[in-house]
């Protein structure tokens, strides 16, 4: 691959992991029931006026398997939307990392988020991750979201995700 195609790639990939703004419209319930958790969807998170009909939409929206497609050089590409319901607020910077479900829980791949608002526990972005960052067709990931706090890293949120 060219600079320029590789820049460009970078480029595309820098923006789509860059989260988006907190649901400022879902409530204390809501988020209290997702606490800790990622919720990875096919577009954005389902909200309503009413907390018991969002839980149930955010249920029914949620991912277990994402399918991936080939891109132009013929490397698996898995894109998703997620919603992460942190712990605690506080972080300006992320990291989504990516450890296989399996006895060793070994580290796959990661990628950085930064400009999270910290004073919101939950925000929302779309992510792409491909082969070539270190993720299987077929195989099942942890996927967390760690924080730099105290000088150690500590997990806010995190879901499994089987890659198809």
């Amino acid at each position: 691959m060219n600079r320029t195609l590789s820049y460009l790639f970078l480029v595309t990939v820098a923006l789509l992991a860059a989260p988006t703004a907190a649901f400022a419209d879902m409530s204390k319930k809501v988020i209290t029931t997702f606490k800790g958790q990622i919720i990875v969807t096919d577009g954005e998170a389902p909200t309503s006026g009413d907390d018991k009909e969002t839980i149930a939409a955010i249920k029914k929206a949620q991912l277990t398997s994402v399918t991936g497609e080939k891109n132009a050089e013929d490397v698996t590409v898995w894109h998703f939307h997620y919603t992460a319901f942190l712990s605690k607020a506080g972080p300006t910077s992320l990291k989504m990392v990516f450890y296989t479900d399996d006895k060793e829980k070994r580290y796959a791949a990661d990628q950085r988020l930064d400009g999270v608002d910290p004073k919101s526990p939950v925000f929302s972005g779309d992510v792409s991750i491909t082969e070539d960052d270190g993720l299987n067709k077929g195989r099942s990931y942890i996927i967390k979201m760690v924080a730099t706090v105290g000088g150690k890293d500590t997990t806010l949120a995190q879901t499994t995700l089987k890659m198809k």
